[in-house]
């Protein structure tokens, strides 16, 4: 009898061990399925309903009125850097973004913006020059700089043409 006892009992788990798999499999289909529908609502998969409807809009053009400006060139400097017996130089070249109405009195000013950049320029050091973020660390400086000089309100940006270290 011992025998009979256990055959059913083994029959029984077998239905329950079966379902696992199955009941598993459908909870991870609907999470998926559930993924894949915000994957596509939030725009994160190239198909459906905002990037279709995207694809087929033309695109305006984004004008810009840039109103009165005017570009003053600041005249080329060369700074000349020696460091550990190497000599290597600067070659820098800039404009300025002035209001049409104060390009005269930046005009007028530019002996001393050409020496603030020049002073600011040498007091650097090769290593300053050299780092992957030095351009607009240094952008930010001598437009500073210039509006010191210059007056506030009469240069909107410093515009670097050429930064060129041989």
């Amino acid at each position: 009898m011992a025998e009979t006892d256990e055959t059913p009992a083994t029959t029984e788990e077998t239905p329950k061990r079966a379902r696992l798999p199955l009941i598993l499999g459908l909870v991870l289909a609907g999470l998926g399925g559930a993924g894949g529908f915000v994957a596509v609502r939030a725009g994160l998969v190239p198909f459906g309903g905002k990037e279709a409807h995207v694809a087929k809009s033309v695109p305006t053009p984004h004008v810009v009125d840039f109103g009165d400006l005017v570009f003053v060139p600041i005249e080329p400097l060369v700074v000349s850097y020696a460091e550990a017996g190497r000599s290597r130089h600067l070659r820098f070249r800039a404009e300025l973004e002035v209001p049409g109405a104060e390009a005269t009195e930046v005009a007028r000013v530019m002996p001393r913006v050409v020496d603030v950049l020049n002073t600011y320029l040498r007091a650097l050091r090769l290593g300053d020059l050299e780092e992957s973020s030095a351009l607009m660390r240094l952008r930010g400086q001598m437009l500073r700089r210039v509006q010191a000089v210059v007056g506030e309100g009469r240069v909107n940006d410093l515009l670097v043409m050429e930064f060129v270290l041989d």
